[in-house]
Protein backbone atom coordinates (compact mmCIF):
# COMPACT_ATOMS: atom_id res chain seq x y z
CA UNK A 1 0.00 0.00 0.00
CA UNK A 2 1.80 3.24 -0.91
CA UNK A 3 0.10 6.91 0.81
CA UNK A 4 0.70 10.09 -0.24
CA UNK A 5 1.45 13.29 2.14
CA UNK A 6 -1.22 15.89 0.96
CA UNK A 7 -0.36 19.60 0.70
CA UNK A 8 -2.47 21.69 2.99
CA UNK A 9 -3.57 18.77 4.73
CA UNK A 10 -3.08 17.81 8.56
CA UNK A 11 -0.69 14.50 8.21
CA UNK A 12 -0.45 11.89 11.17
CA UNK A 13 1.89 8.95 11.16
CA UNK A 14 1.82 5.68 12.88
CA UNK A 15 4.54 3.48 13.37
CA UNK A 16 3.81 -0.18 14.21
CA UNK A 17 6.84 -2.36 14.88
CA UNK A 18 6.26 -5.90 13.80
CA UNK A 19 9.13 -7.55 14.46
CA UNK A 20 6.41 -9.89 16.86
CA UNK A 21 5.14 -10.92 13.84
CA UNK A 22 8.16 -11.36 11.17
CA UNK A 23 10.81 -12.20 13.46
CA UNK A 24 13.05 -9.35 11.69
CA UNK A 25 13.64 -6.60 15.12
CA UNK A 26 14.20 -3.72 12.98
CA UNK A 27 10.54 -4.17 10.90
CA UNK A 28 8.39 -1.90 10.65
CA UNK A 29 5.26 -0.79 9.18
CA UNK A 30 4.13 3.50 8.45
CA UNK A 31 0.95 4.46 7.50
CA UNK A 32 -0.34 8.28 7.13
CA UNK A 33 -3.59 9.51 7.94
CA UNK A 34 -5.58 12.87 8.47
CA UNK A 35 -6.25 12.34 11.79
CA UNK A 36 -4.45 10.28 14.62
CA UNK A 37 -7.57 7.85 14.37
CA UNK A 38 -7.61 7.78 10.75
CA UNK A 39 -3.48 6.58 10.31
CA UNK A 40 -3.99 3.87 13.14
CA UNK A 41 -7.28 2.57 10.98
CA UNK A 42 -4.82 2.58 8.01
CA UNK A 43 -2.64 0.38 10.59
CA UNK A 44 -4.95 -1.69 11.87
CA UNK A 45 -6.44 -2.60 7.97
CA UNK A 46 -2.47 -3.12 6.47
CA UNK A 47 -1.61 -5.39 9.34
CA UNK A 48 -5.57 -7.25 8.91
CA UNK A 49 -4.72 -7.49 5.37
CA UNK A 50 -1.15 -8.20 4.91
CA UNK A 51 -0.06 -9.67 8.27
CA UNK A 52 -3.72 -11.60 9.08
CA UNK A 53 -3.31 -10.01 12.46
CA UNK A 54 -5.93 -11.35 15.13
CA UNK A 55 -7.96 -9.04 17.14
CA UNK A 56 -5.50 -9.93 20.10
CA UNK A 57 -2.76 -9.13 18.30
CA UNK A 58 -3.87 -5.85 16.66
CA UNK A 59 -4.63 -4.47 20.48
CA UNK A 60 -1.28 -5.80 21.51
CA UNK A 61 0.68 -4.41 18.46
CA UNK A 62 -1.62 -0.69 18.75
CA UNK A 63 -0.70 -0.25 22.11
CA UNK A 64 3.11 0.12 21.29
CA UNK A 65 2.20 1.81 18.21
CA UNK A 66 3.89 5.55 17.70
CA UNK A 67 0.99 8.41 16.76
CA UNK A 68 2.35 11.45 15.50
CA UNK A 69 1.94 14.70 13.82
CA UNK A 70 4.01 15.14 10.81
CA UNK A 71 5.48 18.28 11.00
CA UNK A 72 4.44 21.08 8.03
CA UNK A 73 8.13 20.87 6.67
CA UNK A 74 7.19 17.27 5.29
CA UNK A 75 4.32 18.53 2.95
CA UNK A 76 5.47 18.84 -0.32
CA UNK A 77 5.22 22.33 -1.83
CA UNK A 78 2.63 23.34 -4.60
Amino acid sequence: MVQEIRPNEPQYSCVILIESITGNEDEEIVTFGVSAEAAKSQAQQLLTSTYRCSTADLERLMQKARIEAIAPWCSPSN
